[in-house]
């Protein structure tokens, strides 16, 4: 299911609203204790989530209950009083392995018997047949997530869990479910048990998951058509070029904030309070600035659970290079099962690198903050070439474009026509305000007054108007 659907938002959404809020208004008739109205709405929200992630594929969710219980024993092994270290350790070690075994082998497998075929083929060998495997939506979050919870336990962050179902909920809550934020259990390991409902909240994730739902139909489906013509162009100008690359920029940021703001927004209509996943990063004034405001959730998450235990940089500075490197190869594979993002990884993390090399007293910032903002976005840009692209061959291609190598046969030229519509200069004008906006969708939607009520309304109207009248675009990071 999609929450740009009129399934989720007619049917499901009010349904699951409803009922979650009937199960608090008869506690109180009845008079069921605090923790067990929890117990009961956790269940409803796990029963809810299944149904959610089992709308494309039933069989997806005994993949999810693999990981959640993998996790689940792995976490009360390493909790039990009176564990050994030993013990401990290889509970953790075993939970780390099945559960990044079942990604690797859903999400990599394919990619390594393919470059097998290629290496076999070069050494003129016979190639194997390769099993065509369907990657399951929203994998890469759902692993992390339960693997946050085995690793929290193990530092003694957090007390294992004693309710299966607590942790199950946990894994599978729809709202961030299959593209984020990536919710690590530390961070809302008390709101399971413990969690406040206030009209506040609740309008304040009505608004924000309206202007998330706008970014992603109005802003993002349309500077997708952009991209999609400039990317699949086989002629491309070198102007061509840039403007698909930047409509692209604007989509994927809008395609994921509006998804991470949709998600922040259902969570807190059911009392959760989920960390933000955005913070202007086409403002940042350097890659490694960049980092700390794109997907957040991840860049942390690969921080604290892979950079750090690396040493990070407290063994000397060829080491934090490696490290950095190192993590952002990572991070690149973990986005996707192909060469593109093993280089995309590869840049980002050579950019870190070098910005520590050089450090903070360098030339580069004495140039004025505008300048350097440009750079980075101009960087940026060249890491989503990469990203789109099908393949190595195609980014390369459309590189040759955007320095003046494109071909402009009568396909660029019709192109042109394509591109360069009023309705699209708009929406590209539109998204360049956004970007730079100083007040983002989370600041906005804090607190809700009527006049910001009566905003939202015609905004959601013309949202749904545009979501039945455009093809249908599901969300770029589903694929991950």
């Amino acid at each position: 299911m999609v929450f740009s659907t009129y399934i989720f938002v007619f049917y499901f959404l009010p349904a699951v609203l409803l009922l979650y809020y009937l199960l608090g208004w008869l506690s109180a008739a009845i008079g069921i204790p605090a923790s067990n109205l929890s117990r009961a709405r956790n269940a409803l929200l796990l029963l809810a989530s299944y149904i959610f992630y089992g709308w494309w594929n039933p069989w997806f969710i005994l993949l999810m209950l693999f990981v959640t219980v993998v996790n689940y024993f792995g976490g009360w092994m390493i909790g039990r009083p009176g564990a050994s270290h030993r013990k401990r350790t290889l509970a953790l070690v075993a939970s780390v392995i099945l559960s990044l075994g079942t990604l690797g082998f859903f999400k990599y497998f394919m990619f390594f018997q393919t470059n097998l075929n290629h290496l076999l083929g070069w050494l003129g060998a016979g190639t194997v047949r390769v099993l065509r495997i369907t990657l399951p939506i929203g994998i890469s979050f759902y692993v992390f997530q339960a693997l946050s919870y085995s690793i929290d336990v193990y530092r003694g962050i957090v007390p294992r869990v004693r309710s299966f179902p607590d942790l199950a909920c946990y894994v599978a809550l729809y709202p961030q479910l299959v593209a984020g934020p990536i919710v690590r259990y530390n961070t809302v390991a008390d709101q399971l048990t413990r969690r406040s409902h206030t009209w506040e909240r609740f309008s304040s994730g009505v608004a924000l998951f309206i202007l998330g739902f706008a970014k992603k139909i109005i802003l993002a489906d349309a500077a997708g058509e952009i991209a999609d013509a400039a990317f699949d162009a086989h002629g491309l100008t070198t102007l061509d070029a840039w403007f698909g690359v930047v409509a692209y920029a604007f989509q994927i940021y809008f395609d994921f904030s509006g998804y991470s703001d949709m998600a922040i927004g259902l969570g807190r209509m059911i009392g959760f309070e989920f960390l933000k996943n955005f913070n202007s990063p086409y403002l940042a004034e350097s890659i490694t600035d960049f980092w700390r405001r794109w997907h957040i959730s991840l860049s942390t998450f690969l921080r604290d659970y892979l950079y750090i235990p690396l040493g990070g940089n407290r063994k000397g500075p060829w080491r934090t290079y490696v490290n950095l490197t190192v993590v952002m190869l990572l991070g690149g594979l973990w986005h996707g099962a192909d060469w593109t993002f093993v280089v995309w990884g590869a840049y980002h993390g050579g950019l870190l690198a070098f910005e520590r090399y050089i450090g903070k007293k360098s030339f580069y910032y004495s140039f004025p903050r505008p300048m350097r903002v440009a750079a980075t976005f101009v960087l940026v840009l060249f890491s989503w070439v990469l990203f789109r692209s099908a393949s190595l061959h195609e980014a390369i291609r459309y590189f040759g474009a955007m320095f003046g190598m494109g071909s402009t046969d009568e396909s660029a030229l019709l192109l042109a026509g394509q591109l360069y519509t009023r309705g699209k200069l708009i929406v590209m004008a539109l998204c360049a305000c956004f970007v730079v906006s100083p007040v983002q969708a989370f600041q906005w939607a804090e607190t809700i007054t009527w006049p910001k009520a009566v905003a939202l309304i015609p905004l959601f109207v013309v949202t749904l108007m545009t979501m039945f009248w455009q093809s249908f675009r599901p969300f770029l990071y589903f694929q991950f």
